[in-house]
């Protein structure tokens, strides 16, 4: 019977120490990546995984988020621009007394606006919601918040308080997106600003 020489046990033993070493790396990467994604996206990420069923297939879509926005053209909104939509939002809120439902019709028309205008395309809503929360992961919860009780508005099972709720949750997203820059003439858009900070442009 043949034996297994001193030089076989080392080459085994470097073959192993190797493997284990290119594990542990793979998990120290897997590791980081899950903590800066995690980092970046708030609870869209637990929401992600709980949808998913696995961490690994969240945080692949969640990658692919990043990589379609980053695709896009987001720029800022001119001072004007910024004090337009503000005063748009000024008078639907003071419609809201009198007319509710078409309050938060208008909210959220006049979110959809500020996406366009910000560079979001308009796709299906679980698109336009997954595009938000890569620069406002903080807020995206609103946006679905409004989004149901709209929904369910026009099946005409929501009270006034619901609607009130719904303009809140609209409002929070719209001022995340109310990001505001002076632009040059010939200025190119600027990407590296993302994720930026909110402007505080109040009526």
């Amino acid at each position: 019977m043949d034996t297994i020489t001193p030089q076989t046990w080392i080459l085994v033993a470097i073959v192993a120490a190797v493997a284990l070493i290119a594990f542990a790396a793979f998990e120290f990467r897997r590791s980081r990546q899950s903590q800066r994604l995690r980092a970046r996206f708030g609870p869209e990420y637990d929401r992600a995984v709980e949808a998913h069923d696995s961490r690994a297939k969240a945080e692949a879509e969640l990658q692919q988020r990043q990589a379609r926005v980053e695709r896009l053209t987001i720029v800022p909104l001119t001072p004007e621009d910024a004090a337009r939509f503000s005063d748009e939002w000024t008078a639907l809120q003071a419609e809201f007394v009198d007319h509710p439902q078409l309050a938060v019709d208008k909210a959220d028309a006049l979110v959809r606006e500020l996406l366009v205008k910000r560079g979001y395309p308009m796709a299906d809503f679980e698109h336009r919601a997954a595009d938000i929360s890569v620069d406002h992961p903080g807020v995206v919860s609103h946006y679905r918040a409004a989004q149901e009780i709209r929904r369910r508005n026009l099946d005409g099972q929501v009270e006034t308080e619901e609607l009130r709720r719904a303009v809140v949750h609209y409002r929070a997203l719209f001022d995340d997106l109310l990001e505001v820059t002076e632009q040059r003439p010939g200025a190119v858009p600027i990407h590296s600003i993302r994720p930026a900070r909110p402007a505080e442009v109040r009526s």
